[in-house]
């Protein structure tokens, strides 16, 4: 299954970090190629983005479905495909490094089905460590902004 996962430090306490991944509308905007998402309930979502996947350009469309928040540290969730087969999943982990520092984990993984399937999959592989990367650094620049002193 291809799969991505970054880490980075932020010079932020970990309570701080959590105030801002527990709300998926504070980091649904921040995916690459994002164009909007909708909240249904306060552990389901849709989420709507531009992908650039090698030779596949177009909308996707996911399923954003929160498994558990387990306060301070995770927040982990299922994505599923509605215009395409993609299924897959993810988590943020935070751990406090001391009182004012947290490392943050960002981690996806999907696979993509059907006839064109094991294609996809082969750019999957490059794209989601790129993504995973993008994503994470993105939760770590705007938590920075907001947390300014």
């Amino acid at each position: 299954m291809p799969s991505g996962m970054h880490q980075v430090e932020v010079a932020i306490p970990i309570h701080k970090v959590w105030n801002f991944v527990k709300n998926m509308d504070n980091w649904a905007p921040l995916i690459p190629g994002y164009i909007q998402h909708r909240r249904f309930t306060n552990r389901q979502s849709t989420w709507e983005f531009y992908s650039n996947i090698g030779f596949v350009k177009k909308r996707i469309n996911l399923m954003v479905t929160i498994k558990e928040w387990v306060e301070p540290t995770k927040v982990t969730f299922d994505l599923k495909g509605t215009n395409e087969k993609l299924s897959g999943s993810g988590y943020f982990l935070a751990e406090a490094i001391d009182q004012n520092k947290t490392r943050i984990t960002g981690f996806l993984d999907m696979t993509a089905g059907g006839a064109t399937g094991p294609l996809v999959n082969t750019f999957l592989k490059s794209y989601l460590p790129r993504v995973t990367e993008q994503i994470t650094i993105a939760i770590a620049t705007k938590l920075e902004e907001l947390n300014k002193s």
